[in-house]
């Protein structure tokens, strides 16, 4: 195993300088358990630096001044100079976070750097000024309502989609021209410390973005309650984004919040079974189950259950566990020894609750923290393991006995982020789709993430949406601008309260 001594050490990213703090976090590959590098583990101080830097660049205005199509030009020079270094941005994801190569092309960066530019056109096209309808009564007048950036905008990352899901808020709120601080998860931060670099290198003016590394319970907690904050955007677990709306709270800050999820995956009784279930297995087994949107409910049938399954452990038995940067490899890792220990205790809870392990079940010898792909077969909604969000590869598959049937177990959850819907029949899938209490429901399809469309959860699944057209408005504030348009104080309505003067 390679030591911390041979590796390379990453420094924070403050008010565009490196800064060290005499505390390391290590950073270890899930798939080996190697040690990658270390980083500056920043604390409470760390983040009074970062935002101080973020608002002293947001009051000069070197950033927040500049004309949206200015901000948007300096937006596609990162992301062209970003697309230049993606095979090392590739290489800063996959060797922490567990993604396949497959994966961390298609998905972590390839998103990540579409996604940036599609942010730098919204700064382009965002309506900034929006004229209302003129007044006649009390007064003629004219009000435009005025979008205007908030400020110093915080984003907590999580470590599935280190770069993409830190992106989906340090886009937006650079097109808007807010300064940003971010705080990556601890496991994950070095694509983002590159993105900042190369940010600055191609005309981000120091402290708009300022990256610091560190524990949740420290430097996520001083940024969700820092005076001088004006916005939380955050993506993780629902217990961490409740303390969070606690945190902010105390200052009002506005929040975005994208949570947890235990997506439906709904079989009709006229679905092209060969599709569903592969597009069931690839569902809820992308980035080894650990994704906020996965398919982990399987509703079928009741009379195809058996069949269902038998062609799903077929199916699944195909997928190729290997090293992560094999192009061959279907699936790599979880994250780390602590989330390998609690999906294998929901498995054993299942088992003890009468449920049957069809295929997997079990962690693959080491190094590295493996999963095998596992079906959950005689599962009923009301089981801890279809009611709580495992994060892990494991599918559990319930019956149902009609659409109503499974409208109403899909819906019955404390969390509605997405849903899938399999049939031959549009229409069908189309009516099931308007039931379903969801942020995203696909249609014979499943983990569409299409940055031209908002994305986000019903009920704990989070508060608000990301991406789509009207992605700004999350980060800016709304102004409305009176003028007068009445000509002079006889016009006005000011007698209501003031006598004419004489």
């Amino acid at each position: 195993m390679t030591t911390a001594t041979e590796v390379q050490h990453h420094l924070m990213r403050i008010g565009g300088q490196d800064v060290d703090s005499g505390r390391i976090m290590t950073l270890i590959d899930p798939s080996d358990e190697s040690v990658v590098a270390t980083v500056a583990q920043g604390d409470a101080a760390h983040v009074d630096a970062a935002v101080a830097a973020a608002k002293a660049a947001f009051d000069t205005g070197v950033w927040s001044r500049k004309t949206p199509q200015e901000r948007a030009t300096v937006m596609r020079r990162i992301a062209d100079a970003a697309n230049d270094a993606i095979e090392h941005l590739i290489e800063l994801e996959l060797s922490c976070n567990g993604a396949t190569i497959r994966q961390a092309t298609g998905f972590h960066i390839g998103y990540a750097i579409t996604h940036f530019s599609y942010f730098a056109d919204l700064a382009d096209a965002y309506a900034w000024r929006r004229p209302a309808p003129i007044m006649t009564f009390p007064t003629l007048a004219q009000s435009v309502v005025h979008r205007e950036p908030i400020g110093v905008v915080a984003a907590i990352a999580p470590w599935n989609f280190p770069l993409l899901l830190t992106l989906w808020k340090v886009g937006p709120a650079l097109a808007a021209g807010n300064s940003v601080v971010v705080k990556p998860d601890e496991h994950t931060p070095l694509s983002i410390l590159e993105f900042a670099r190369i940010a600055e290198r191609n005309g981000l003016p120091p402290g708009v973005l300022n990256v610091v590394p560190g524990d949740g319970r420290e430097a996520g907690a001083r940024l969700a309650s820092h005076p001088d904050v004006g916005k939380i955007a955050f993506t993780g677990s629902t217990a961490v984004g409740r303390e969070i709306m606690r945190l902010a709270s105390g200052t009002v800050k506005q929040i975005t919040l994208e949570l947890g999820g235990k997506g439906p995956s709904i079989v009709l009784d006229d679905a092209d079974l060969d599709m569903a279930v592969d597009g069931v297995l690839y569902g809820c087994f992308v980035h080894s189950g650990q994704v906020c949107e996965s398919g982990t409910r399987a509703l079928v049938p009741r009379d195809i259950q058996d069949e269902f399954v038998a062609r799903l452990v077929e199916r699944a038995k195909t997928v190729t566990m290997g090293p992560t940067r094999d192009w061959d490899t279907d699936m790599g890792p979880v994250i780390n020894a602590t989330q390998q220990a609690r999906i294998l205790d929901y498995i054993r809870g299942a088992e003890a609750e009468g449920a049957q392990v069809a295929l997997g079940g079990q962690a693959l010898d080491g190094p590295g923290f493996w999963v095998q792909p596992t079906i959950v077969a005689g599962v009923t909604n009301d089981m801890r393991i279809a009611r709580e969000e495992v994060f892990g590869p494991v599918l559990v598959v319930i019956p149902h006995d009609g659409d109503d049937d499974a409208i109403t177990i899909a819906n019955d959850s404390d969390y509605g982020l997405a849903a899938s819907v399999w049939t031959s029949d549009n229409a069908r899938g189309l009516a099931v789709a308007e039931r379903i209490r969801s942020g995203s429901v696909w249609i014979n399809d499943a983990h569409q993430i299409n940055c031209q469309v908002p994305f986000g959860g019903y009920k704990q699944s989070g508060i608000g949406r990301e991406l789509g057209p009207d992605a700004l408005d999350a980060y800016t504030e709304a102004k409305t601008v009176h003028l007068d348009l009445s000509g002079g104080r006889a016009a006005k309505p000011y007698d209501i309260l003031l006598s004419h003067a004489d």
